[in-house]
């Protein structure tokens, strides 16, 4: 199995519960923080060949509210929201959680058990 990678900042409270699901379920996973380590433009680019860049873009959060209007509205597209989040990787929606060949924006306890085993047994292997 290829390794479990959870995408996110350290204070960042989903990215905190989706932690403690995976240690709770005793599934090892390396986190990477987005502030600590950067975006990678191949990895943005894999995320959103399997993500629609709508789905992975945070408008929700702090770093969206602080932008300028004008730049707010210039995202309007995958390549122009990729050029952001690149410049700003905290605008990605969080956490991220890349199990194999999966891609999974958010946390949640159904959508994480759906991840590992579609019965909810949180220590099986991720679904292809």
């Amino acid at each position: 199995m290829s390794e479990i990678v959870l995408f996110g900042i350290e204070n960042c409270e989903q990215v905190r519960k989706a932690r403690a699901w995976l240690r709770r379920g005793g599934i090892a996973c390396r986190f990477h923080d987005f502030r600590a380590e950067g975006l990678d433009a191949a990895l943005l680019a894999t995320w959103l060949a399997r993500v629609p860049w709508d789905s992975l873009i945070n408008r929700r959060g702090l770093a969206w509210r602080k932008l300028a209007p004008e730049q707010r509205r210039a995202v309007t597209d995958r390549t122009s929201a990729a050029e952001l989040m690149l410049s700003d990787p905290t605008l990605v929606k969080r956490p991220v959680l890349q199990a194999g060949d999966r891609i999974v924006v958010g946390f949640s306890e159904a959508l994480y058990a759906s991840v590992f085993d579609p019965a909810g047994d949180a220590g099986a292997a991720p679904r292809a």
